[in-house]
């Protein structure tokens, strides 16, 4: 590679953990990609250790910064603005310094030494390419993946496919097109981002990654995995009840922003028996309040019109129909975590989503 694009790395801090950022500036320091050519944007969103992590990274990393390890700037936030809203401080930053690529990187992990070759080498590959993940692994379990890109369900779920699968059972080619892409190790082109915006702020919270992925597939770019680009992902599954609500009201919106009114219609019979299960899932453990806020949030009109505001952008720039959107969707839902594994899901749910799936979904939309 004889030029090399300039790629501003995004990390996120959202809470103290110093073991974290000391695994990333580790990868940081043995990078084989020129560090003239990388930005190490340090992002951090408020929380109670505020004081603590900002002492450390001005004590620990600072003096690192353009010597053992690529430049570093340092954003502190007021205000916690989620997952997007965080990481899109970076990006303004980024775009304003005339970067060409952006890469998220999860606090909670770090990239081997070559990660960034393999994700610049895909870009030059296609045009057509608009975002690539890396290979995510366990760490300390590096034998078992974590994502080689997420699997979308057709009733907005999204999950890591073949979760705690070993590595050496995978047979990936360089570059593989993916449901959609994880954002913990995501590089997005700055042009692109110019032109169809960055991370959905109103998110928060998970799906994000999925809605930036649906969106740039809607305007005919791909969204691809790069094997030979790894990153190491301290991943840790948390069960909350406020997750729970972030999850359920942003399905809703993806499936709300995406697809065309006459696939929204053939959805709801089976969207409405999906209803029904996580009515008793939610009532089993201990979710019932948060469902009900999920219908609460969508019980207001300004609601509605917030999110069908971001449909109308969506339904008038998109170049690919919804029976191409839904080549990249799978007809189970399966979450690999034991904590959400369930019987009814398994031996109910899924045998009837994929029936309908395959003989009303696939066969049916034309559109």
């Amino acid at each position: 590679m004889s030029n090399y694009p300039k790629i501003a790395i995004i990390y996120l801090l959202y809470y103290h953990n110093e073991s974290y950022i000391d695994d990333a500036i580790s990868a940081l320091k043995k990078i084989t990609y020129p560090k003239d050519k990388l930005e190490f944007i340090i992002v951090n969103n408020p929380h109670p250790t505020d004081g603590l992590m900002a002492r450390y990274v001005d004590e620990t990393v600072m003096p690192l910064s353009g010597k053992e390890i690529p430049h570093v700037t340092y954003l502190p936030q007021k205000e916690n603005t989620g997952f997007a809203g965080g990481n899109n401080v970076g990006v303004e930053w980024a775009l304003q310094h005339n970067f060409d690529y952006v890469f998220f990187h999860n606090n909670d992990g770090f990239f081997a030494t070559n990660a960034f070759e393999p994700l610049v080498e895909a870009f030059e590959s296609d045009p057509k390419i608009g975002a690539v993940q890396s290979l995510m692994l366990l760490h300390p379990e590096t034998d078992l993946l974590n994502s080689a890109g997420n699997s979308f369900h057709y009733l907005g779920f999204g999950f890591c496919d073949q979760y705690r699968t070993k590595v050496e059972e995978l047979h990936l080619p360089k570059i593989k097109e993916v449901d959609y892409a994880s954002g913990a190790a995501l590089m997005i082109r700055c042009d692109l981002i110019r032109k169809f915006g960055p991370w959905d702020p109103d998110f928060f919270m998970y799906h994000e990654d999925l809605e930036w992925s649906f969106r740039l597939r809607m305007m005919g770019y791909k969204v691809v995995l790069a094997s030979d680009s790894t990153f190491y992902h301290k991943y840790q599954f948390g069960r909350s009840i406020e997750k729970f609500f972030w999850m359920e009201r942003n399905r809703h919106a993806i499936m709300l922003m995406f697809f065309k009114v006459p696939t929204l219609i053939l959805l709801f019979p089976i969207a409405f028996f999906l209803e029904l299960g996580l009515w008793f899932f939610s009532l089993v453990n201990g979710y019932a309040r948060k469902r009900v806020d999920v219908y609460k949030y969508w019980l207001k009109k300004e609601n509605w019109n917030l999110w069908l505001k971001k449909r109308k952008f969506i339904q008038k720039n998109r170049v690919i129909s919804d029976r191409e959107l839904l080549k990249y969707s799978v007809s189970e839902i399966k979450f690999q975590e034991s904590e959400m594994k369930n019987p009814l899901l398994k031996y109910v749910g899924n045998p009837v989503m994929k029936v309908y799936y395959f003989l009303i979904v696939r066969l049916i939309i034309r559109w």
